[in-house]
């Protein structure tokens, strides 16, 4: 015996439609719902089909499984037409006015399948007239995914709601878990924490019971990126009630404004930049043979560039480090007007330290050094900036080592090295200063070799020297090997690799053209030159393209170009927040006492 199974596709739907057909008509219906005077006449199968409310009324032992006529309370009139035509044809109609009131009625009428399509809808209506109210009605009735959506873009867009009074009430008006989320949210872009710390406070006293969470808010408030004078006036204001812990919080904040010299070791959640991104930062040097005054920014990821701040003085032959997201900038030679002629300058190494805050676009004026070094360099082993050998205005080559101490803003002698030397690079490899290269005393010739140093040794150590003599070059550390790259005067283009474990060096794939007075950084594990020059027919020539090298893969690979060719400079990462992009005024300078 054989059998035969066979499926209808528009079976299905043709019986929605003649049960929506019975209900036009009113025929078989065998209730009639009643809101507010309202009458719905329909089907009890059909209903406890689609309903686990109708399900468990219409039980054999209930009063209303008899019950002709059904009054409902609760839901509006509205809301039961757009649930019962979903029930009888699939199709739920939505609009802003009536969302709510289907909500509310599909929720109360256990019609499940119907709050997916609420949601869908929240999420694909949301803007900045409706995006708040989206919030809240989502936040209402548990609707998870357009919560989550039309939070993240009220943080996306936050900036435009603040620009607008009437988008500005809708956001007092936000529901407690997502003025939450907007609060503690990391990627608030284009707005300034008085802006947000405004907000909190408006949202608080917009409706009186919500003080019981301004404790709360409160905490997850930046105060480290408030200006002082905001802070004393917050905590001096009547309008939202401080408790301890909050009046706590602000003077930490204020204490925190006092101690500037000690600020890049005081980095909390407090006082870090929301929203921020790592831009290229190229600082002094020259461009078209003037010395550059601009500090630009470059993301190397969509090739965007944008003006960050000016130097305090145009320098070239300094060097750069970055503490906390704080930038310094140390030395260098720099313009200097000669005595008896003021139209004339000339070049003189400084031991002037500035440092660059991105959070306020400030630069201070840090202690300077305790040598005018140029041509030195300089790198960073636990929070200590180390500034290495070098020259001075009149050719004075150094050997003398010195380190700046941030929490007591000084600089001290360390061991000097065991020989006078500028034109070196230097780089840390686990908490340990190798230098290589450069020229001693007043040779002419560059040399190959290599030294090592320890806080917790005496003396400088000489290692495993290069195989190639560099002066003027860079070096870098990517993962757990150092390498050198190109300097001045060298007539090949090769780079080189060395294993601090045993002490080797091992060439590597050069260059496919020579560059010297580049910028490099160091982005994930690909090593960024920037601009520089290169010798063509017996010259020296600048160029504007910015090339990488894969480390992990030894290859080469052009990115872009700079807008102009930059020489001599120098290049650090620094986080920016995105309000940086609509704030470039000019950077005001302070002196720490």
């Amino acid at each position: 015996m054989s059998y035969f199974l066979a499926f209808c596709k528009s079976h299905r739907g043709m019986v929605f439609s003649q049960y929506q057909m019975l209900r036009t008509h009113r025929h078989l219906c065998d209730v009639c719902l009643v809101v507010d005077g309202h009458e719905f006449p329909a089907h009890k199968s059909l209903l406890a089909c689609s309903s686990d409310y109708f399900k468990a009324m219409f039980k054999d032992y209930t009063k209303e499984s008899k019950a002709t006529v059904i009054h409902l309370k609760v839901i509006t009139p509205t809301g039961l037409q757009n649930i019962l035509d979903f029930i009888y044809t699939s199709w739920l109609s939505l609009s802003m006015n009536t969302l709510e009131d289907t909500l509310e009625a599909a929720t109360y009428l256990q019609v499940m399948d119907a709050l997916p399509l609420c949601s869908k809808f929240l999420i694909n209506s949301c803007d900045l007239e409706n995006c708040c109210f989206s919030a809240n009605i989502a936040s209402k009735y548990y609707l998870s995914d357009a919560l989550e959506k039309t939070e993240k873009y009220i943080i996306h867009n936050l900036w435009a709601l603040l620009q607008e009074d009437v988008e500005v009430t809708e956001l007092l008006e936000l529901n407690v878990k997502s003025m939450f989320n907007l609060i503690k949210a990391d990627d608030i872009s284009k707005v300034n924490e008085e802006l947000l710390l405004d907000l909190v406070l408006k949202w608080v006293q917009y409706d009186r019971t919500r003080l019981l969470h301004a404790k709360a808010l409160f905490e997850n408030v930046r105060f480290g990126l408030l200006p002082l004078d905001s802070l004393r006036k917050l905590y001096t204001q009547s309008a939202v009630p401080l408790t301890p812990s909050m009046k706590s919080l602000i003077i930490k904040a204020i204490n925190y404004h006092s101690l500037p010299s000690k600020q890049p070791l005081l980095q909390d959640k407090y006082s870090t930049l929301r929203n921020q991104k790592g831009w290229i930062i190229l600082v002094g040097g020259t461009a078209n043979a003037e010395l550059v005054e601009n500090v630009l920014g470059f993301d190397v990821y969509t090739h965007k560039w944008q003006m960050i701040t000016n130097l305090q003085l145009k320098v070239q032959l300094h060097c750069t480090c970055v503490i906390g997201n704080f930038l310094y900038v140390l030395g260098g030679e720099t313009p200097e007007r000669l005595e008896g002629n003021s139209s004339t300058t000339s070049l003189s190494a400084t031991n002037i330290v500035y440092r660059f805050d991105p959070r306020f676009n400030q630069w201070v004026q840090v202690n300077g050094m305790l040598e005018k070094r140029a041509q030195f360099s300089c790198c960073i082993v636990d929070n200590y900036i180390f500034a290495i050998g070098g020259r001075d205005s009149q050719q004075v080559i150094h050997s003398s080592v010195e380190f700046y101490d941030i929490n007591r803003d000084t600089w001290t002698k360390s061991k000097e090295l065991p020989f006078k030397i500028h034109g070196q690079a230097s780089v840390v490899h686990n908490n340990r200063i190798y230098i290589s290269g450069g020229k001693r005393g007043g040779q002419v010739n560059s040399i190959k070799d290599v030294y090592s140093f320890s806080k917790l040794e005496t003396q400088w150590k000489k290692q495993a020297p290069m195989t190639i003599a560099r002066f003027g070059h860079q070096m870098a550390t990517v993962n757990d090997a150092i390498f050198t790259f190109l300097g001045i005067y060298e007539p090949f283009s090769d780079i080189e690799k060395y294993d601090p474990l045993h002490n080797q060096w091992t060439r590597l794939r050069p260059m496919t053209f020579d560059r010297f007075c580049y910028g490099l950084v160091v982005v994930e594990q690909t090593v960024l030159l920037l601009g520089g020059k290169k010798w063509q027919d017996s010259q020296e020539v600048a160029t504007h393209n910015i090339v990488g090298y894969d480390a992990e893969n030894d290859c080469w690979e052009e990115i872009c170009s700079l807008a102009f060719p930059f020489c001599g400079l120098k290049c650090e990462v620094l986080q920016l927040s995105d309000t940086n992009e609509n704030d470039n005024k000019q950077a005001k300078l302070y002196k720490i006492s």
